[in-house]
């Protein structure tokens, strides 16, 4: 009984280290983006909505953070977003196409200066051209570029989901200091 109780606590302390990172990540990037008076739109698939999860978590997030998108299906992704179907039915959902359509679709759809933007395939099951773990990401910045990008991440499916969560959180705040540098 001693041991499972103690791999009860082993689990529930990873996930509050995990959910301290992200957070201290988020809380980081709402600094940021306060400091510039811009605001953060989501657009998620396969994270189900961790990013805004964790954006929200943060005390004050409203003064940054305008809306969160979750667009599990193609269809919620056409009708929330505006992705073009062309985009799904040539790249499919799973692409830095599809992810790139989604961030500027919720920077569209919001009153947000930076979006991101998270597709992919968490498991458990995958196909040899898009396998488990490969995930699309992208950020977009209103009156800037949209970048994306393709990460292959280990794990079960919710360490494929915490990785890609991870990476959205800090590959916004990358792109929001590296904005207010070159201001």
């Amino acid at each position: 009984m001693l041991s499972r109780w103690r791999g009860i606590e082993m689990g529930r302390m990873v996930r509050l280290r995990i959910m301290s990172e992200l957070e201290l990540l988020a809380e980081r990037l709402g600094r940021e983006l306060l400091n510039r008076g811009e605001w953060l739109a989501t657009a998620e698939s396969c994270t189900g909505g961790w990013v805004a999860q964790s954006v929200t978590a943060i005390a004050g997030s409203s003064a940054w953070f305008d809306r969160g998108f979750v667009t599990y299906s193609n269809e919620a992704k056409v009708d929330m977003l505006g992705v073009p179907q062309a985009t799904l039915e040539r790249h499919g959902a799973v692409s830095e196409a599809t992810a790139r359509a989604m961030a500027l679709g919720a920077l569209k759809h919001s009153r947000g200066h930076w979006a991101v933007a998270i597709t992919g395939i968490a498991g458990p099951a995958g196909t040899p051209e898009k396998p488990v773990g490969m995930v699309c990401l992208a950020w977009a910045q209103r009156d800037g570029g949209c970048e994306a990008l393709t990460c292959h991440f280990g794990g079960n499916r919710a360490e494929v989901r915490e990785q890609a969560t991870r990476i959205a959180l800090s590959g916004a705040l990358k792109r929001v200091m590296a904005a207010t540098l070159m201001a």
